[in-house]
């Protein structure tokens, strides 16, 4: 964080001091939430959860070396007391941000936010000093961690902004108000939540309506929700997408041998060819989307060209592949999943394992309310089209209708199975397993399906070894 006194923290949140022997003294370190990560210089923010109080550390922190608490309570250390924790971050981050006059670029979507986060932050550290979400930290609390982990050299700020309703992103951007805001597309994600698309465009098209008349919404031409975004700002547009009447467009889109998508890159000041380090033809529109914003930040096509494909996955559980010493490739995807993530995920599974035996691990895709049944299915039902050589459902009812839309494709007898949770999955692919195979694992976070890629990695390389 740029360097500011306690006294100057405690006028910006509102806060009182206690227990300050001099309030001169500067945090000049990071503004840490968990403990192990306070150390010289820090500021700790104590919150107070279900299970765990952030208070009961403040003596262990300031030990570490952090310069104070800021928390709701005196804890008889140093410490800057306020009503409500979250809107004292929030309150530091923006006075942060004003403050640094950093070029800020704020991005939503259905899906593909954390790659192309990645990305963008990957292509814009080679112009100048950038500062970016760290994996999915994209909520009213991790937004402003973020923005407050910029110094005074940063020159690009890179935040992921998530929605699970009307107004949240709108709350975002006015704790850290974006120069550049990027729409990538509307999708399932969470429809059951906010009841259907036209709710989720509604509250991802906030980003844009935040733009300042000098700044720029960067949104997907192939996306008919995002493409109507821009009558919702006064900002420039600009477009991005394989859509001839995209500003920055893909031309000859391919896969390698390995997977991995190529493409010839158009922007405005020029074109150049691509060929990606990472996985699946989803990753086009990502690297698209990147570019746009890179276009607008000054870099030339070359230069973009460059640094897209020498960009790899910074977070991780997200299309990680990884060949075992037996030949067999596992693909650790299982982060998160929706509609669309797994579609993209089994397309790409298609792509890696062509002439090979292929494994889809799938699991339960949360929060689709009404949309769930049918969405199941239709996954399962494309693990056949796609000629995915098994198809091992994972977990309850949702996993059933995984394999029942499989099983009602065409995929009977030995083609599809469905098992009860992520030791039988380990069970069965250890027993079944051969060289030479790819196994694609992907489901909702809350599966927990990466258990299951850590045990075929391990068991590749150590021997049997239980899913944990």
């Amino acid at each position: 964080m740029i360097a500011l006194s306690l006294a100057e923290i405690a006028e910006v949140v509102g806060g009182q001091t206690h227990d300050i022997p001099d309030p001169t003294v500067q945090v000049t370190g990071p503004v840490v939430r968990d403990s192990r990560e306070a150390g010289p210089g820090s500021l700790f923010v104590a919150f107070a959860g279900e299970r765990v109080d952030g208070h009961d550390f403040a003596a262990a922190v300031v030990e570490a070396g952090a310069v104070a608490v800021l928390g709701t309570r005196p804890v008889g250390v140093p410490a800057i007391v306020v009503d409500d924790v979250q809107a004292a971050l929030g309150a530091l981050a923006r006075h942060v941000v004003r403050r640094l006059g950093a070029t800020l670029v704020a991005l939503t979507g259905s899906a593909g936010k954390t790659s192309t986060k990645d990305l963008i932050a990957q292509v814009l550290q080679r112009k100048a000093p950038t500062v970016f979400t760290p994996g999915s930290l994209n909520n009213e609390i991790g937004l402003p961690l973020t923005a407050l982990s910029a110094t005074e050299d940063t020159r690009f700020l890179v935040l992921e902004m998530g929605a699970r309703g009307i107004g949240h992103i709108s709350y975002l951007t006015g704790l850290t108000p974006p120069k550049v805001g990027l729409v990538l597309n509307v999708g399932s994600a969470h429809i059951g939540e906010f009841g259907g698309r036209e709710q989720i465009a509604q509250a991802k098209g906030e980003l844009v309506e935040s733009l300042p008349e000098d700044g720029t919404a960067v949104l997907n031409a192939d996306d008919p929700y995002v493409r109507a975004m821009a009558s919702r700002t006064k900002a420039k547009v600009i477009f991005f997408g394989e859509s001839d009447e995209a500003d920055v467009r893909a031309e000859n889109v391919r896969l390698t041998d390995t997977g991995q998508p190529a493409f010839r890159l158009h922007t405005p000041s020029g074109a150049s060819d691509v060929t990606m380090r990472l996985y699946g033809e989803h990753h086009v529109s990502n690297a698209l989307a990147a570019a746009a914003v890179a276009h607008e930040l000054g870099m030339s096509a070359d230069e973009i060209a460059v640094a897209l494909s020498e960009a790899g996955s910074l977070s991780r559980w997200r299309m990680e592949v990884t060949e075992r010493p037996d030949g067999v490739t596992v693909v650790n995807d299982a982060y998160n999943a929706n509609p669309e993530s797994m579609r993209a995920a089994l397309r790409a599974l298609a792509a890696i394992g062509k002439g090979r035996r292929t494994w889809a691990v799938l699991g339960k895709m949360a929060e689709l309310g009404d949309e769930a049944l049918a969405e199941h299915d239709a996954v399962g039902r494309l693990a056949v089209r796609l000629n995915v050589s098994k198809l091992v459902a994972v977990g309850g009812r949702e996993a059933a209708w995984l394999q029942l839309g499989a099983y009602n494709e065409g995929s009977w007898g030995e083609e599809s199975v469905h098992v009860s949770d992520a030791q039988a999955a380990v069970d069965l692919l250890r027993s079944e397993l051969r060289p030479g195979d790819v196994v694609l694992v992907k489901a909702s976070r809350s599966v927990g399906l990466e258990s299951v890629a850590q045990a075929l990695l391990e068991s590749g390389a150590e021997g049997e070894v239980s899913a944990r």
